[in-house]
């Protein structure tokens, strides 16, 4: 007997069932009462059967499975059901009797076993839930299940990103932020090819142990096992004149334009006609799947990649790109995702990126509420220059609104107490004798970016700050070098095709050699700074600069006697005052916001915010100041428009307390837990305050003190109340939360276990 060594891998646990709660029930509801059933369908490896597995789990149900090999046998699928030899309308009788039937691998079930299954749902006696796979052929009498409308027909979609992480982190263990997204491009959803990728890559020794963390990441080549070569095999068999050609080319620099002399028209044409390549309006091409490219470039020799490859000084131009493209998002107060490949591809490979293009992708990242993602983007910059201070700065906001304050405090290189600093937020976690800020330490005095009068920026667009000195990111002749990353440049007037990723232009100046990209040569959005025109008359920056934080207002020439509001400062929270945050210390965390308005806002004391912000942020403040639901809906609607996922759920969660009619109470807090949800794990006061939510705000600042391991006379001392007062508040709070002692409270809250003071 052979075995093969696929099959040693039969005896591996399942991973746990996790996400699909609303397919689920839907399911589930399609079999129950006076329904007749559903039909499940979807690309192969997207979990269909695991999910109707689970759909039927409990119930008397009967199995029958489609196999390729059994086609031909008249109802070779009913096999353990039905006697030899029998009729078609002896079948539907003997089977009249079952009250739940699963038929899965539908498409691959023989004719009569096809017949017998739609004649079960013509007769309606026998619930039916059948799974069947797209993208191949079906027996007529299946597809005419949900054709001739005989069952409803659910079409499973790709596992979303967030409950992706949550199956990873069941099955997988702790895996950090930037290894989940390159799992989740890989696998656009299959995950058959989830799970072998996650075994390949653990067998060939390829997760490294995050520094300081409990984490792993996968950096370097695809592994590509017999999923990934079955999943890609027309790719790699295609031997048309000149299509492997043009496969490797786009593999090792794609996206590229059509008119490039370097690809074969021809061969392209007959590639798109038949999936493999996908080009856009703007005449690049692309390969049509993200698990192609590294495919491709692991099935390439050592020679054919150095050939194809392209040199550092291409792949930073197109890296500068990709800076000043998100850097102009942040500007204009609008960080919905935006398509940047070169950072990402650079990172997979484990190349290294510059310490700038690190910062800007951790503060787009944590703006959008993508809290893991923003650390390891920061940790990347790290790992390239240690002691970079904007780097540094954004792990110890991400860390702190994750709720970790021992990691904040590793990062800031803080080991004393916020606490102990209370009310002062210049040396807001300094220890006794010690005047250095939390902030500081993490390398910026209280602001990501740096506000209209901040004398030099903290992080500057990528190349352009002289100051620095990034690590080069690949030798020459390296392969597997992206031609994305050429970023040749050319001006606006060029017929010739884009040279960036997503076919953006790279739009270059030098200055003492060193590439650098210019402003957008669109009209500047309202906060947008403008620059002047160069002799040229190519608008270009004429100094390193940062883009204003969200809301902040641009000021023309005014009177020096007019007053202007104070820039608003949604991303340029503090790390003292989120430090104390995590630490549970409202108070600590309230004295330390000094400059930064919004992070009042953030922490449910609008009345500091009053005439500082602008925009979408003022109206947040405004609202939340009034007390008005659905002022307060509005806003975080128009922040979750912008991309603001996190600040969006914290107002939604703020529209709770202040609606007063319950039904838009429920909405608002049914908002703030899906946007929660998405984003990565943030543990902030606002969040909190969706399960405290019925509490009034003496016995939320008590509660939240106790879940953080605070005794009743500790309370009592912080908050200069008598500890029978702390006794009474926290009884009155159990019985509106449920909960039968202060054990109970940090499931509810969800904080981190106090701190050493």
């Amino acid at each position: 007997m052979t075995t093969f060594e696929r099959d040693a891998k039969t005896l591996e646990l399942p991973w746990p069932f996790t996400g699909r709660q609303d397919e689920l029930e839907l399911i589930r509801g399609s079999v129950a009462g006076g329904r007749h059933g559903i039909v499940v369908t979807g690309p192969a490896g997207r979990g269909k059967t695991r999910l109707v597995t689970e759909a039927v789990r409990g119930t008397d149900c009967a199995r029958v499975a489609g196999t390729p090999e059994t086609r031909g046998l008249p109802f070779a699928a009913f096999a353990h059901l039905l006697p030899e030899n029998v009729s078609l309308h002896r079948a539907v009788q003997l089977l009249s009797g079952v009250r739940l039937l699963l038929v899965d691998d539908a498409h691959l079930l023989d004719d009569a076993s096809a017949a017998l299954v739609h004649q079960l749902a013509v007769h309606g006696r026998t619930r039916l839930v059948v799974v069947a796979t797209d993208g191949t052929r079906a027996p007529g009498a299946i597809s005419r299940l949900w054709t001739g409308e005989l069952l409803p027909r659910l079409a499973l979609e790709p596992l979303p990103r967030e409950e992706t992480a949550q199956l990873l982190a069941a099955g997988a263990g702790g895996l950090e932020a930037l290894t989940v997204n390159r799992l989740y491009r890989l696998c656009q959803g299959d995950l058959r090819l989830l799970r072998e990728l996650v075994g390949a890559v653990r067998e060939q020794g390829l997760l490294e142990r995050v520094a300081d963390s409990a984490e792993w990441e996968w950096r370097g080549p695809v592994p590509v096992t017999a999923t990934v070569r079955e999943r890609t095999a027309d790719l790699l068999e295609r031997t048309g004149p000149g299509e492997r050609e043009t496969l490797d080319r786009l593999a090792f620099g794609e996206p590229l334009a059509t008119d490039a002399d370097t690809l074969d028209l021809a061969a392209l044409e007959a590639l798109e006609a038949d999936g493999l390549v996908h080009v856009d309006d703007h005449g690049t091409a692309r390969l049509a799947h993200p698990l192609h490219g590294p495919v491709l470039r692991a099935a390439a020799g050592r020679l054919r990649a150095r050939r194809l490859a392209r040199t550092p000084s291409d792949r930073t131009a197109a890296l500068e790109t990709e800076t000043a493209t998100l850097t102009r998002a942040i500007a204009v107060t609008d960080v919905r995702a935006v398509p940047a490949p070169v950072g990402e591809w650079l990172v997979d490979e484990g190349t290294g990126i510059p310490a700038p293009h690190a910062a800007v992708r951790a503060h787009f990242a944590r703006l959008r509420g993508e809290l893991r993602e923003a650390a390891a983007w920061a940790r990347e910059g790290l790992r390239t220059t240690p002691d970079d201070r904007p780097c540094r700065l954004e792990l110890t906001l991400a860390t702190a609104q994750l709720g970790d304050p021992g990691s904040v405090a590793t990062w800031a290189g803080e080991p004393g107490s916020v606490a102990a600093q209370s009310g002062d937020s210049e040396s807001v976690g300094a220890q006794s004798g010690d005047s250095e800020s939390v902030a500081a330490q993490a390398g910026d005095s209280g602001a990501v970016v740096p506000r209209a009068s901040d004398p030099e920026p903290a992080v500057s667009e990528a190349g352009a700050d002289h100051r620095r000195s990034p690590a080069p990111l690949a030798r020459p002749g390296d392969p597997g070098t992206p031609a994305a990353c050429r970023g040749t440049a050319r001006s606006d007037r060029s017929s010739d095709a884009p040279a960036g990723p997503a076919g953006q232009r790279a739009h270059l100046a030098t200055d003492s050699g060193t590439l650098q990209p210019t402003a957008p040569t669109t009209p500047p959005s309202p906060g947008q700074p403008t620059h002047p025109a160069t002799d040229s008359g190519t608008l270009q920056p004429t100094a390193p600069t940062t883009p204003p934080s969200p809301g902040q207002p641009t000021h023309p020439a005014t009177d020096p006697g007019t007053p202007q509001p104070t820039p608003p400062t949604p991303p340029s929270a503090g790390a003292a005052t989120w430090w104390a945050a995590a630490r549970g210390d409202l108070d600590a965390a309230l004295g330390a916001v000094g400059a930064e308005p919004y992070d009042a806002v953030r922490l449910g004391a609008p009345e500091r915010a009053v005439g500082r912000l602008t925009g979408v942020f003022a109206a947040h403040a405004d609202a939340l100041a009034r007390g008005d639901g659905p002022a307060l809906d509005q806003a975080a609607h128009a922040l979750e428009e912008r991309g603001f996922l996190l600040f969006a759920a914290e107002a939604y969660a703020q529209a709770v307390r202040a609606h007063r009619d319950p039904g838009a109470a429920r909405t608002a807090r049914t908002r703030a837990v899906a946007l929660a949800r998405r984003c990565q794990g943030a543990r902030t006061p606002a969040l909190a305050g969706l399960v405290l939510g019925e509490l009034t705000a003496r016995q939320r600042q008590i509660v939240t003190l106790a879940a953080a391991g605070l005794t009743n006379r500790q309370i009592a001392e912080k908050l200069t109340l008598s500890v029978r007062t702390v006794g009474n508040h926290l009884y009155s709070a159990y019985t509106r939360l449920g909960a039968s002692d202060r054990d109970a409270l940090p499931c509810l809250v969800e904080l981190p276990e106090a701190q050493p003071a």
